[in-house]
């Protein structure tokens, strides 16, 4: 069985090179991760990253606590970065109100950049939102959202599932839904459908159960996939199946036969 990590920073990590986490995940059967960039120079990392290393691909973008950075030379950077073939995503972008290293005034004005990068390039939107789902969901509804949208490390209720699964937007779960403490964001799990699950773990951050206190890394997305499968009474070799066809659709990834053609 083969998994996937819909969300991973693999430039973040401080103990293990790219190179290394991409082994680590390799050898758990994580053959397929996407790299996720937070600024200007993470982003191009990202870009480096994936085309250096057989199944990683890029998500390119300015995350919200970083919206201060979205200045038009640094999004003319984006724009160009999210033309090459290994980006399959723009982001993280979104809203976040936990944090206030930058005004929801700059949060938002940036959202609505990067929904225009995304459906300018045909690429997924990867979206962040946390503590901000009401302004969030409210400003994908006005500037009109791109065709695929991946809601990362999903935090939100039932009504926002349902929101979310009437317009066919994928949701994510990390490493967080194995947490003891965790059982809303399981109910929320238990509720998406099939057919709109995502892996990812975040990593380095969010390191699921049991292994909470160390750094997290793509190797340990088995793990969240274990969970889901649980949840909805699947084998995790199912739920692995499932998932990778959703990755597949959300960022159009390219078959595993096409990527060794290409190669």
């Amino acid at each position: 069985m083969s998994f996937v990590d819909t969300h991973c920073h693999l430039d973040h990590h401080d103990d293990l090179s790219v190179a290394e986490q991409v082994a680590r995940a390799n050898a758990n059967g994580v053959d397929t991760l996407i790299t996720v960039g937070t600024d200007m120079a993470s982003s191009t990392q990202a870009v480096r990253s994936a085309s250096q290393h057989d199944g990683v691909f890029a998500v390119v973008g300015i995350h919200p606590n970083d919206a201060m950075e979205a200045t038009p030379a640094v999004m003319e950077v984006i724009d160009t970065l999210a033309s090459e073939d290994v980006v399959v995503g723009i982001g993280e972008t979104g809203l976040d109100y936990y944090r206030d290293y930058t005004t929801p005034e700059q949060q938002d004005d940036a959202f609505r950049q990067h929904i225009d990068l995304a459906r300018d390039h045909d690429r997924a939107l990867v979206i962040h939102c946390r503590e901000a789902w009401d302004d969030c969901l409210a400003t994908l509804e006005d500037h009109g959202a791109p065709e695929r949208v991946v809601m990362h490390c999903f935090s939100g209720d039932a009504d926002v599932v349902d929101h979310c699964v009437d317009r066919g937007w994928f949701l994510s779960f990390a490493g967080n839904v194995t947490f003891a403490n965790a059982q809303p964001l399981r109910d929320a799990a238990a509720r998406a459908p099939l057919e709109l699950l995502l892996t990812e773990t975040d990593s380095p951050y969010l390191t699921p159960h049991p292994h909470r206190g160390t750094a997290n890394d793509p190797g340990y997305v088995p793990l969240v996939a274990a969970q889901l499968a649980q949840l909805h009474g699947l084998e995790v070799a199912e739920l692995a199946d499932v998932v990778a066809a959703n990755a597949a659709t959300a960022f159009r990834l390219p078959s595993p036969a096409a990527r060794s053609q290409a190669s």
